[in-house]
This record gives structure tokens, sequence and C-alpha cells, in this order.
């Protein structure tokens, strides 16, 4: 099972936060949905999350009492000179221009290179022992998941994962999800 954690302090505002030293908190919407997020979704064995506040906010409150994994290779894109800024003031014109390669002006990384570590975070997903495994992270990695259950490549989007919304996909699936990344790894076209 993947989400997207749920509303955050700064998603109300709008503002990117790829810093994991920045303590960013759910909303009140937020709690409540991440809650009704372990309802929908079920029990589980096991819930991975990023180094950031907000993912191992929403694993808490979604599954009470079940043991955590931080997976640190499933953070958030580092934003470089954009950390902290509106979506809207500059840092979606980069990403609509620049190349997978581009790494984020001012000391962020490429989105190859994001890439290439959420694969090894994936990787220890698929390595763990539990059956039930769920994963609260940002919106990139599991959108790359969903694109490439498409058979789609990791591309350059806008378009966001919903909130709190999970994403059921059983172990081959999610497996086979991970070589389509890696194939576009291997033999990227931009």
């Amino acid at each position: 099972m993947l989400a997207r954690h749920a509303e955050s302090e700064w998603n109300v505002l709008e503002r990117l936060n790829g810093d994991p030293a920045v303590e960013v908190r759910l909303t009140e919407a937020g709690r409540e949905k991440a809650c009704e997020l372990g309802r929908t979704a079920g029990p589980v064995d096991l819930v991975a999350h990023s180094e950031f506040f907000r993912t191992r906010e929403t694993a808490e409150l979604a599954w009470p009492g079940v043991p955590l994994l931080e997976v640190p290779e499933l953070n958030e894109f580092g934003f470089g000179r954009f950390e902290g800024t509106r979506w809207a003031e500059g840092f979606d014109q980069w990403v609509l221009t620049s190349k997978p390669s581009d790494s984020v002006p001012g000391g962020g990384e490429s989105r190859f290179a994001g890439v290439q570590r959420f694969v090894r975070g994936y990787r220890t997903l698929l390595d763990r022992p539990e059956e039930r495994v769920a994963l609260v992270a940002h919106g990139a990695p599991v959108r790359y998941v969903l694109l490439a259950l498409e058979g789609r490549p990791p591309v350059a989007l806008l378009e966001g994962v919903e909130r709190a919304k999970p994403f059921t996909i059983d172990a081959k699936r999610f497996a086979d999800a991970v070589k389509v990344i890696e194939e576009w790894l291997a033999a990227p076209a931009w």
C-alpha cells in the first residue's frame, strides 16, 4: 500500500519543503485524514515512511502501534534555492523546462538522482519479510510508482497525488513497477 502523507501546514501555504530538518506538521484536517487512511487501507504489519515529520505523523496516526521503518531514500526531492517558496514562484517553470539530469539550482538534486534514490528505497521495501507493508511518502515517490504501473517513465510533471489516499498494490506489481523505473534509469529518454 502506498500513500502520500496527509495535508501539512506547508501544503496549505503551497510551500516547498525538501529539508527533513524543517519540522512541518500536519494540519488538523490532515490528522483526521491520516486516521481515516488507516481505517480505509486496513491493517498492515509495517509502516515505512521518509525522514520527514509529516510522513511519520501520518504513519503513526493511520496505524497506531504498528512498527515503523524510516527509509531516507524515499525523502522528498531537495528543492535547492526553491526551498520554502511557493510552487508558482519559479519551481513549476523550472520543472517544465529542465532535463531530468539538471540539478535544482542552489544545491538541490536532479530528478534523475532523486529517482535513483527512490529505487533504493523501493528495493528496501521489497526485501522486507512482512506480508503487508504500507509506505507513507511524498508525491513524487508515489506518483512514479503509479506511472510505472501504467508503463510510463518518471516524467516531469506537476500533477499531484491526492493526500492520504491509499493505493493498494501487491508485491509483484510493485516489483514490476520498480523494474520499469530501473529500465528508464538504465536508458533514460529525455
